[in-house]
Order: structure tokens, then C-alpha cells, then sequence
């Protein structure tokens, strides 16, 4: 199984709470063996510093990484 979460901005507030959750269940995902990935149409160089402002959110220090991957869909082909 597995989950893509579509985003149409980094930094959105909704956005950030979301994939904030998301982060603190990814491991209870990953034991049901789901895989989650995030789109959204901003740059990889957003996304690592959006990465930092969700692990903030979640009282955790600002890192790069989530426990999943974002895409980065700067031209808006995938989207």
C-alpha cells in the first residue's frame, strides 16, 4: 500500500500540521508496510528547508529529512 500526499505549496500552514502528523506515524505506517511520499510543486532547496519547519512543528530539532520523501514538482508535470 501506499500513500501520496499531494501539496500545492511548502510552507502552507495545513500542509505543515499535515505532513507533521504524517512524520509522527510514518513508523506505524511503516509496520503495516505502507509507503508514504509527499508531492508538492515547490523546489528540492524549498522542500529541505519546509523538512525543517515540519520537524519544528513537531517539537523536534529542524532537520532536512522526514521519514519519507518529497517530490519536487517545480515545472508542474506531475501535478
Amino acid at each position: 500500500w501506499g500513500i501520496l500526499f499531494s501539496h500545492p505549496r511548502d510552507f502552507t500552514p495545513v500542509c505543515t500540521t499535515e505532513l507533521g502528523r504524517a512524520a509522527k506515524l510514518a513508523a506505524e505506517f511503516s509496520k503495516r508496510n505502507v509507503k508514504m511520499i509527499a508531492l508538492s510543486i515547490d523546489s528540492v532547496q524549498d522542500h529541505l528547508s519546509w523538512c525543517k519547519d515540519i520537524n519544528a512543528y513537531n517539537g523536534e530539532q529542524p532537520a532536512e529529512k522526514l521519514p519519507f520523501p518529497i517530490i519536487a514538482d517545480k515545472n508542474r508535470e506531475l501535478a
